[in-house]
């Protein structure tokens, strides 16, 4: 075994396998970049290695910065995670000529798999069924067409390299397909440096079920059972399970036994996951889509219904050693659920968002296990994926395993950035979920309706009520006499102010009194009794009690550098903030033009327009990338462009006015 082994790779993954090193005694070595350089998995390590600036390219990218950083090290081997080299054939070509090993498959499995094109021609010659599609690589947009008309609509457009669904697009219609063509191939080579581009035959009402292999240097190829992964967002995955709730035991078999042959045919060792796509009425009818060749960041739900470490055994077949079982030993034990925390806007499309983590408090308790890379005080950035944790619950059996993964989502507290918690839980919630019955355009029909949640009228109370104690960040109260709760000598007063909860609209809000007895009105309306007292406080954070209309909370509560306060129960969170006046006045002007803001931080890769150039409603503007997610941003009414401030390449923040549609009306 080895005694140096370094991690490249950052966030959860990095932490968790550095758990596994600490665990049989080898010494572990973390790579930074510049934007982590106090992250979690750096302080995990015994030993630390700056790569290089904040962008991945120049550091967790750099093949060469890598290798140097483990022969500075003296590392006998590089496990890579996933995502960033995890997956790159230069990359474990490099480590091989180094003396290095390469925590993975060889370099010639992770070419064959890689590709998704030489993939899906390699499994089929060993007898493996794939989705009708495209057969070539190099495609023009010109060919790529001429497949579509062959195959008919609806097609998946799929980047041949790389994989977490970025690049993927639906195509329903012909006078779709150039633009889907020309968004694919540049979300393509942006995330993977290589725009080449299969198509295939959309399966409607899929499900999506993988298959977890280990093989080994000796010949020895086995099966650890199917996980479902059919929640998704963005052709990317949110929540996913194991064993999944669609197969028998005869068709998990038959689905293990074509993932083994895959591996075989490409010469595979180490941990590896087979992904077939199931129509929801044809289980027995599976396809491959393609073979993931490292470990995937859902393997936990295949650790805690086996009870075996992956990252132990990756590390072991690394090393040489023959696989510790036979498939005989494989036992599947009651049920596993996943759910992935990310830092995205649910309302806003899944965009990414980002800030400072003013509070934060991870589940714990009978079956729950949290993989995490975050840490108070940190800062969520647009540098890298937005995924900041996962929560894995297991239980004796499938509802067992749901009540307590919602439960500990429940139980989370992550304050200072929008996250997709509550999300979560709603989707928990859902009547097909808890039965059963996925597939991955679920969340798709449902997010409209897990995203809208009203705003309940506690949370400005809660957020009225700190007004009124006038909580400083470390939890202690100012001066209790002074207060703006309207005293006035002889008795209060009625003070009024505009508060605005993300995602929602400006409530006028009256209050009278002080925090722990206090009356308040929303727009207008009958006023009711409220108490808010503190109940501890953190350095960055408070815990308040909060009582109104005969209901008693408790609620974390912690304001950030810009005033806005975040509130925290059950898992879901509210920043509220009070509106300005200019901001009021801009509200009540309804159809005219203004500035387009971004959605986000991140960098502007395409700009549409020029300056004085007249646009239509609907336009498209300005593209705008973050975290390796393209937003596009349209005109939102017919007029004039002024002030344009975008440029292709800079960075933007979030609400940075990009430019000013300016209407007729307006000239």
């Amino acid at each position: 075994m080895f005694s140096t082994v370094m991690v490249a790779n950052r966030g959860e993954i990095a932490v968790r396998v550095i758990r596994t090193l600490r665990a049989l005694g080898i010494r572990s070595v973390a790579v930074y970049s510049d934007a982590d350089a106090s992250a979690p998995h750096v302080t995990a390590a015994d030993v630390a290695v700056r790569l290089g600036p904040a962008a991945a390219a120049e550091s967790y990218l750099s093949i060469d910065r890598v290798i140097e950083a483990a022969r500075a090290t003296g590392a006998e081997a590089i496990h890579p995670g996933y995502g960033f080299l995890s997956e790159n054939t230069a990359f474990a070509a490099a480590c091989e000529a180094a003396g290095i090993v390469f925590v993975g498959p060889p370099a010639s499995a992770i070419e064959a798999m890689g590709d998704k094109i030489r993939a899906k021609q390699t499994v089929a010659k060993a007898g493996v069924p794939v989705v009708p599609g495209s057969d070539g690589a190099g495609l023009s947009d010109a060919d790529l067409a001429l497949a579509v008309e062959e195959i008919g609509f609806p097609v998946l457009l799929k980047p041949s390299a790389g994989g977490g669904g970025k690049g993927m697009r639906e195509v329903h219609s012909a006078d779709a397909l150039a633009d889907a063509l020309a968004s694919a191939r540049r979300e393509a080579r942006g995330s993977f440096g290589d725009d080449t581009l299969l198509v295939e035959r959309l399966v409607t009402t899929p499900r999506h079920i993988e298959i977890q292999v280990m093989a080994d240097a000796h010949g020895n190829v086995v099966h650890l059972g199917e996980r479902e992964c059919s929640l998704q967002r963005r052709h990317q995955k949110i929540v996913e399970e194991a064993p999944s709730p669609l197969l028998t035991p005869e068709q998990r078999e038959a689905m293990g036994a074509a993932a083994c042959e895959a591996a075989r045919a490409c010469g595979y060792t180490g941990a590896g996951t087979v992904e077939f796509i199931v129509g929801a009425d044809r289980p027995d009818e599976f396809f491959f889509m393609e073979m993931n060749t490292r470990l995937q960041v859902e393997h936990p739900v295949t650790e805690m219904v086996t009870g075996l470490d992956l990252v132990e055994l990756q590390l072991r077949v690394a090393a040489g050693e023959p696989l510790p079982l036979t498939q005989g030993d494989v036992q599947l034990r009651g049920h596993a659920v996943e759910a992935r925390v990310y830092a995205e806007d649910p309302a806003a499309g899944f965009l990414p968002t980002g800030g400072r983590i003013l509070a934060l408090d991870e589940p714990a308790g009978p079956g729950i296990r949290v993989d995490s890379g975050i840490v108070e005080g940190g800062t969520v950035g647009s540098d890298y994926d937005p995924m900041l944790s996962k929560v894995i619950a297991h239980g004796a059996d499938r509802a067992e395993a749901l009540r307590r993964l919602d439960a500990a989502l429940g139980n989370t507290v992550l304050l200072g950035l929008g996250t997709n918690i509550g999300f979560l839980r709603g989707l928990l919630a859902d009547d097909d979920v808890r039965a059963g019955n996925l597939d991955t355009g679920l969340v798709g029909r449902r997010v409209d309706d897990l995203a809208s949640a009203d705003l309940p009228e506690d949370v400005l109370g809660v957020a009225t009520g700190c007004a009124l104690l006038r909580l400083e960040p470390h939890g202690e109260i100012v001066d209790p006499f002074d207060v703006p709760g309207g005293w006035r000598l002889g008795g209060p007063a009625w003070v009024t102010r505009k508060l605005v909860a993300s995602g929602h609209d400006a409530v006028e809000v009256r209050v009278r009194g002080r925090a722990p007895d206090a009356e308040i009105s929303l727009d207008g309306g009958e006023s009711v009794r409220t108490s808010t007292r503190l109940v501890s406080g953190k350095p960055r954070s408070s815990e308040v009690s909060h009582a109104q209309a005969g209901v008693s909370r408790h609620y974390v509560t912690a304001r950030g550098e810009d005033g806005v306060l975040w509130i925290g129960r059950d898992g879901y969170s509210w920043a509220v903030r009070e509106q300005e006046p200019l901001e009021a006045a801009m509200a009540d002007v309804a159809g005219g033009g203004g500035p387009v803001l971004s959605p986000m931080p991140g960098t502007v890769t395409v700009v549409e327009v020029i300056e004085g150039q007249e646009v239509t409603a609907g336009q498209k503007l300005v593209v705008v990338e973050a975290m390796k997610m393209e937003h596009v941003l349209t005109a939102p009414v017919d007029g004039v462009v002024r002030e344009l401030r975008a440029r292709a390449g800079g960075t933007v923040a979030k609400d940075a006015t990009l430019l000013i549609i300016e209407t007729p009306e307006e000239n």
